[in-house]
């Protein structure tokens, strides 16, 4: 009996990117400016610069950093700088921002830095259903990556897909 079922996809020449592959390894860390605020809405520079002197900068080593403040207050810009200037050499990337603004970073940052020319000439499928909430801004990015490289560009599945992009033939 020749009833072999047959994967085709398996079989198929269809390149398949998963967007896990652009998410970052790293550690991420929230630095709230909001626990060295006076009353919950001050930020005092003799207090503050007391409290980065003692900080242990070293525990931010090779780790994402986002920095923010989660309490409506008004925050100078110089706190910003003070803080940024003590994790340049220990943290591995630093955002303002709440850890999705960070990760959302990371993510751009691995896609603008990997070689999309691998897919020339080849069918790819951007892999579909991502619980990411700024999923829309990755695909975008890579599907704007892939265009000068692949013969066409498919969303969802290799099994069911929703064609995007079919490069025209040259007559």
């Amino acid at each position: 009996m020749d009833d072999e079922i047959i994967n085709r996809v398996a079989k198929s020449s269809i390149e398949t990117i998963d967007l896990k592959t652009f998410k970052g390894s790293r550690e991420k860390i929230l630095f709230d400016l909001k626990e060295n605020l006076s009353h919950g809405y001050v930020l005092k520079e003799k207090e503050f610069r007391g409290f980065i002197k003692k900080m242990n900068w070293e525990s931010y080593s090779n780790r994402s950093v986002a920095l923010t403040c989660s309490v409506d207050a008004i925050i100078p810009s110089w706190a910003y700088m003070l803080v940024i200037s003590k994790l340049e050499g220990h943290a591995e990337k630093v955002v303002i921002g709440n850890l999705e603004d960070l990760e959302k970073s990371i993510y751009m940052e691995k896609i603008n830095s990997f070689d999309f020319s691998v897919y020339k000439d080849k069918k790819v499928v951007i892999k579909g259903c991502s619980d990411l909430t700024f999923v829309n801004s990755i695909y975008v990015e890579i599907t704007k990556k892939l265009l000068p490289f692949a013969d066409s560009i498919m969303y969802g599945e290799p099994c069911s897909t929703v064609p995007i992009y079919k490069k025209k033939k040259n007559r």
